[in-house]
């Protein structure tokens, strides 16, 4: 394991846990599943556990909804490069899908950018 791998997880953990509360103040949207998933098996293993689903999980719909993925998962690792090196180039590939499948286009993604981080 990379040298700041577990502060990198920790990290994220505590982003999939912001990511809800903006759904929740910001659209009054309560993810109280996406919740529980983080808090009994954490952020990163949530979020392979939904990446590695092929039906939209209940949040990105419900967001996609309101009119806000960038409220989701999804949006939260492809536009931050930081999170591309906890996921593999198909879970990346799965997220990107979803969201431009939804007509989203993420404010940034190394994909699309260069300067992968991989």
């Amino acid at each position: 394991m990379c040298e700041g791998t577990h502060a990198l997880e920790l990290q994220f953990h505590r982003a999939m846990i912001s990511i809800y509360e903006r759904a929740r103040d910001e659209c009054n949207y309560n993810a109280t599943r996406f919740l529980k998933m983080v808090a009994e098996q954490g952020g990163l293993n949530t979020a392979r556990a939904l990446l590695g689903t092929r039906e939209l999980p209940e949040g990105f719909t419900a967001l996609w909804e309101l009119g806000r993925l960038d409220l989701t998962m999804e949006a939260m690792i492809v536009e931050n490069p930081m999170w591309h090196l906890l996921f593999t180039e198909e879970e990346l590939a799965t997220a990107r899908k979803r969201l431009t499948d939804c007509g989203y286009a993420p404010r940034y993604d190394s994909e699309v950018e260069g300067g992968a981080c991989r």
